[in-house]
């Protein structure tokens, strides 16, 4: 099975369709392919397009360029918020339509990670069913620093996959984490020299398109219902997560990054 269907139809992402494999590039290098509302609605479009075809055995998440997988929402786009008001999804962009998406797709979803997996770039990683790494990756969160955090997936699957001492570690902390690292932790599957990483990602996604789609399917759905009522814990995290964007001690974080400073929260915190 060979085909390639690049679609031109995106503005914030690249489509490809190659071999069986979809694979879904978040194309803002420019950014450190950070993701603004545009980029979540594409990503979703492109899930959905490649998650309900019958020629497609594996879909894989990556970001353009060397430097980044994802770094989270586009701090730039917006003035002291995280995305656009006007957009759908209760901070502002579906963030939360995107998660559930990447769980509910039929297909076993890879993260092909190289350079940075920060913030929500990281809760990207972590929602995909596999995550293969670079030995240039770079794992970590930022959301406490910035006056953010994912009260979801982001926490409470991580603390799944990683354990919960060091899911807290993750959040509270801040730091970052090697390829090696992050392998050790549980959080990425494998991990590759740079030269050889396309290719032993070819390998995985080649394996995956002669498996059983239904059987895939179903042990899917088997993996996700252990850990679906994170969802609405989620729903109900976000949406105190947008009362939390609009108060001084959230957005006291991006006004200090535009500053160059370190930031104030406990001025603002009654905590």
């Amino acid at each position: 099975m060979t085909s390639e269907d690049t679609s031109a139809d995106y503005e914030d992402i690249l489509y490809e369709e190659r071999d069986g494999t979809a694979t879904l590039t978040i194309n803002r290098p420019e950014v450190y392919n950070a993701f603004r509302p545009k980029t979540v609605v594409e990503l979703i479009d492109g899930f959905l397009t490649a998650g309900w075809k019958a020629n497609i055995g594996a879909i894989v998440l990556t970001g353009a360029g060397e430097r980044a997988f994802c770094t989270g929402g586009d701090q730039s786009d917006h003035d002291g918020q995280y995305g656009d008001k006007d957009a759908r999804g209760s901070v502002g962009m579906p963030v939360e339509e995107l998660h559930s998406v990447i769980r509910d797709v039929p297909k076993p979803v890879i993260a092909k990670v190289r350079g940075y997996a920060i913030g929500g770039g990281n809760v990207l990683a972590t929602l995909c069913d596999m995550t293969l790494a670079s030995d240039n990756a770079i794992f970590g969160q930022v959301g406490p620093k910035m006056g953010s955090v994912d009260p979801g997936f982001g926490t409470a699957l991580l603390a799944r996959c990683i354990g919960e001492k060091k899911a807290r570690e993750f959040w509270y902390m801040c730091k970052r984490y090697t390829a090696q690292e992050a392998l050790e932790m549980g959080l990425v599957n494998a991990v590759f020299a740079d030269a050889d990483f396309d290719s032993k990602v070819k390998e995985w996604c080649d394996e995956l398109v002669e498996r059983s789609p239904t059987a895939i399917a179903i042990a899917k759905k088997s993996f996700n219902a252990d850990t679906d009522s994170i969802r609405g814990i989620g729903g109900l995290g976000m949406q105190a997560l947008r009362l939390y964007y609009e108060s001084k001690e959230s957005q006291e974080g991006v006004q200090a990054l535009n500053e160059k400073r370190k930031p104030d929260f406990r001025k603002f915190s009654t905590w």
